[in-house]
């Protein structure tokens, strides 16, 4: 049995010599990876039956998954926080034993109310594990090729826990019920949890002062939540609308308190000279860019257009997915292990993001009366390698030069980019697709208000190559972050 050190450990430097453990903690991160990326993507495919079961109005079904949404985007930051000061593994074996403590919550729930509140731990659960787990990797492998190839596996195992839950999605809520899409998370994450004292070092920063920045966390945790609430809500509320409006003034009005905060903080919650770093700020555009265009363009309406208009079941769509989320492994894998080694974060990011402009711009073809191979399988198949070479890219740069004491932190924005841009690429489609699919034929108003959000999912990747080119340039050029 391998001895698990109880004293904290800094970041590895190049001159440092490498944890022996280094892949087994990898293997632990990349499962708990794997086990949030499911989980997001199985919910999809149980909605109906959940509905059914539950008796949901169509206002519950999306605070079902809204819910999620609002703690994990919400909380991200105060979670990575939270592993730089209490502890990584302590932090990431709270977040997984809640996360199972919730999944079972959610398979018992007995209404719509519980479900819900059940969903909204998950999600707090998920915002303590994925900038810890991401905190951990970072301090375990030193800057440089060992990391970025220890990205590309972490990459990876979202594309195949992606795939994995469109793919046991359907068979599941068919032949057990919904509720086993929850359960099947409890017995992979108690074991990630046995297995963490045993593989994992504890880390923090034992040199700082385990202080807590109350008035910041309060600030900045209410403010991210309202800038997701008023993303995931405007569909609905309208874009122009007062309540829009307002919940986004109250977050810019918190937002600037708390950079006030921040600034005369003794031990600030969000050190403000982390946004020195053009690597920090441009590989997170990157990141929203890229969730973006995931969530939106193939989360939200390619899942659409394939079981309204051509009448797929859940399971052949997951398996036509599983296209998509296979080659976005390869794209993962090859990036971290070659090219981002090769050419740096900056090429590889605008490469990765032109195949997702390409991808999207393949499907504005889309047709009422298409198929998979005509209408899907080109545009999935661009953007699949296009979306783990970008998940790298820009996980590379914008982690790039964290200090051990910040690991956390610069974990959580990245995380933090990446889903609250996927809540926004999915209120913006929503809305297009609103506007755009009036008409006396439903299924070709529907078509056409699909090919709309796809022709402006193509403008998300552009944004996301303009942030690159502007920002990013090769790892070792790339200053490390202050730490004064």
């Amino acid at each position: 049995m391998i001895e698990s050190s109880t004293r904290p450990i800094a970041a590895p430097t190049a001159q440092s010599r490498p944890d022996r453990r280094r892949w087994a903690t990898l293997a632990v991160l990349c499962s708990s990876n794997f086990i949030i990326i499911l989980d997001g993507a199985i919910v999809f495919v149980a909605i109906p039956s959940m509905a059914t079961g539950l008796n949901l109005t169509p206002t519950a079904v999306q605070w079902v998954l809204s819910s999620y949404l609002l703690s994990f985007g919400g909380l991200l930051l105060l979670g990575g926080r939270a592993a730089d000061l209490l502890g990584r593994r302590r932090m990431f074996m709270v977040g997984t034993t809640l996360l199972a403590l919730s999944s079972l919550a959610c398979g018992f729930a007995w209404s719509g109310e519980v479900l819900i509140a059940a969903r909204a731990v998950q999600g707090f659960a998920a915002a303590i594990m994925t900038p810890t787990a991401l905190s951990i990797l970072t301090t375990t492998f030193a800057e440089g090729p060992e990391r970025n190839r220890a990205l590309g596996f972490w990459s990876a195992a979202g594309g195949i826990g992606g795939t994995t839950g469109a793919l046991i999605g359907g068979p599941l809520t068919d032949g057990l019920g919904w509720s086993w899409i929850f359960f099947v998370n409890v017995p992979v994450a108690l074991f990630i949890v046995a297995l963490s004292p045993i593989v994992l070092r504890e880390s923090y920063d034992w040199r700082r002062t385990r202080t807590f920045d109350v008035a910041g966390a309060v600030t900045s945790t209410a403010a991210m939540v309202l800038i997701v609430y008023a993303i995931v809500d405007a569909p609905q509320a309208g874009w122009t609308s007062q309540r829009t409006a307002s919940v986004l003034g109250i977050a810019v009005a918190l937002l600037v308190v708390f950079l006030v905060i921040e600034r005369f903080s003794t031990a600030p919650l969000v050190p403000l000279h982390l946004f020195r770093s053009k690597a920090l700020v441009g590989g997170n555009l990157v990141m929203l860019a890229v969730g973006m265009a995931v969530h939106g363009a193939m989360g939200f309406i390619i899942t659409q257009y394939a079981q309204i208009v051509l009448g797929y079941s859940a399971v052949q769509f997951g398996l036509m997915f599983a296209v998509m989320t296979v080659l976005s492994v390869a794209g993962s894998i090859s990036a971290g292990a070659r090219l981002v080694n090769r050419f740096g974060p900056r090429p590889v990011a605008v490469a990765a993001l032109t195949l997702l402009a390409l991808g999207c711009l393949a499907l504005t073809q889309i047709s009422t009366n298409g198929s998979y191979l005509q209408d899907m399988l080109l545009g999935m198949a661009l953007f699949g390698p296009g979306l783990g070479a970008g998940f790298v890219a820009g996980s590379v740069a914008s982690l790039s030069g964290a200090t051990n004491s910040d690991a956390g932190l610069v974990s959580g924005f990245n995380a933090a980019a990446f889903h609250i841009g996927g809540a926004l690429g999915i209120a913006i489609l929503a809305t297009v697709v609103a506007t755009r699919s009036q008409g006396a034929e439903p299924l070709v108003a529907l078509t056409e208000g699909y090919r709309s959000a796809f022709a402006v999912a193509v403008s998300f990747a552009w944004l996301g190559i303009i942030a690159a080119l502007a920002l990013l340039r090769r790892p070792a050029q790339a200053p490390r972050l202050a730490t004064t």
